[in-house]
């Protein structure tokens, strides 16, 4: 009886001394480690033009394309198909224009991506009844990318096809807006969202640095047309409005905000110079001292929707990143650079083998967006600096570095509790 108790106490004993080292191997260790991993990335550039990772992203998304990401996403999104390819070929684009040795792949993959875009899928959610044809998400979207490549090209080595092209499709949308009384002109049948109307009248002023200006009035018109239309509570455009009068149906957002503040550059500095510091202000929050995009302006709260994503107080991750390269554009580079650190943070990217993907790659349309937003830069102007107020904090890392200390304590007083208890049962059989 006294060897089958010692026999049980001992094998008790093994049994807690593997159950905590399977602990600390299992939880403590793996915790520790994944904490550690986004405090260091937090001080992580992950782009400057010396320091290019966006390349490997689009490795990623282009071998996610090939097996069907678009598809995918567009099960989620109303654009899902049409807005992975296009912001695979648009980052190809600033690729190219900031590397002149990059710029022969940038050149075929933005055409690859065009191509996709012109063909029956890349049209298929688009109504060609609409005026202009396949409404002004498209033809905006699509022609921004295809003056891109034109942009990647010397004039001599300008397709003169490709230029017609361009020519043909944006005239039709600038005579679409000569012909509305309200500037903005429907996506899809019946619906009109500002952010559509701004990169289409951004693609106009895109062709007219490029060729011989011919679209000078219908932009003038548009600007003077826009600033009738403002969201009243906010002073910017706003997210929805009615298809006919451009009346205000949903005010102001993230979301489409973050876009605008773009693209808006790219048809009047100056107009844009204004806009953004009231974006700013009334948009980009902190949480625990880490920057961000509301989806509703600031003391306003509403539901997330595919637009926004979920909330997290309010906050909105698509508009975050997003806003990434509004602040690009802008010259708000404090902004821009802590938002891609707690991306390289939180979004655990995993580079292996040329390629590289955040989030476990669960969302390519993601990893497109964050990609583009990375290397943006003006097209059509000269940026000039603005007077922000700073919104980071020096310590603005400070709350993320104490609440992993914290997790990472509790863990281990978690694992010492064990440890006790197992040598307090040891004790109490030994006396016993």
């Amino acid at each position: 009886m006294v060897e089958s108790s010692m026999y049980s106490h001992h094998r008790r004993s093994i049994l807690q001394r593997v159950s905590w080292w399977l602990y600390l191997l299992l939880i403590f260790l793996p915790v520790t480690l994944v904490l550690g991993v986004i405090n260091i990335r937090l001080y992580y550039t992950s782009y400057t033009p010396t320091h290019n990772d966006v390349v490997p992203q689009l490795a990623f998304i282009k071998e996610k394309l090939q097996a069907g990401a678009a598809e995918e996403m567009q099960q989620l999104f109303p654009e899902g198909y049409f807005f992975t390819y296009a912001l695979y070929g648009l980052t190809w684009v600033d690729v190219g224009l900031q590397s002149v040795e990059q710029r022969p792949q940038a050149l075929a993959e933005a055409r690859w991506a065009l191509d996709v875009l012109e063909s029956a899928k890349g049209q298929a959610v688009f109504s060609p009844t609409l005026t202009p044809s396949y409404g002004v998400f498209y033809i905006g979207w699509s022609n921004w990318l295809r003056g891109g490549i034109l942009k990647l090209q010397p004039p001599a080595s300008r397709d003169a096809a490709e230029v017609e092209r361009l020519t043909t499709e944006l005239a039709a949308l600038a005579a679409a807006f000569d012909a509305n009384a309200s500037p903005f002109l429907q996506a899809y049948p019946g619906q009109a969202w500002p952010v559509d109307s701004t990169v289409g009248v951004a693609a106009l002023h895109l062709h007219d640095t490029l060729f011989e200006p011919q679209f000078e009035a219908t932009i003038e018109r548009w600007i003077r047309l826009a600033k009738t239309k403002l969201d009243p509570a906010t002073g910017l455009l706003p997210h929805r409005v009615s298809a006919f009068t451009g009346d205000l149906l949903d005010g102001t957002r993230g979301s489409s905000q973050s876009v605008i503040q773009r693209f808006l550059p790219e048809i009047d500095p100056s107009w844009a110079s204004q806009q953004y510091p009231l974006f700013r202000s009334q948009f980009a929050t902190t949480l625990l001292g880490v920057p961000g995009i509301r989806e509703y302006p600031i003391g306003t709260n509403g539901i997330g929707d595919v637009d926004s994503g979920p909330l997290i107080e309010g906050m909105s991750l698509s508009a975050s990143v997003v806003t990434v390269a509004a602040a690009r554009v802008a010259g708000d580079g404090e902004l821009a650079d802590t938002m891609l650190n707690v991306g390289e943070a939180l979004g655990m990217p995993i580079e292996f083998g040329g390629s590289k993907q955040y989030a476990l790659g669960v969302l390519p349309i993601g990893d497109a967006f964050l990609a583009w937003a990375k290397p943006a830069a003006p097209w059509t102007f000269t940026p000039v600096a603005m007077n922000l107020s700073s919104l980071v904090r020096w310590w603005w890392r400070w709350p993320i570095h104490g609440v992993s200390l914290l997790i990472v304590g509790l863990v281990w007083l978690i694992s010492r509790k064990l440890k006790g208890k197992r040598e307090s049962k040891a004790l109490f059989s030994t006396e016993t």
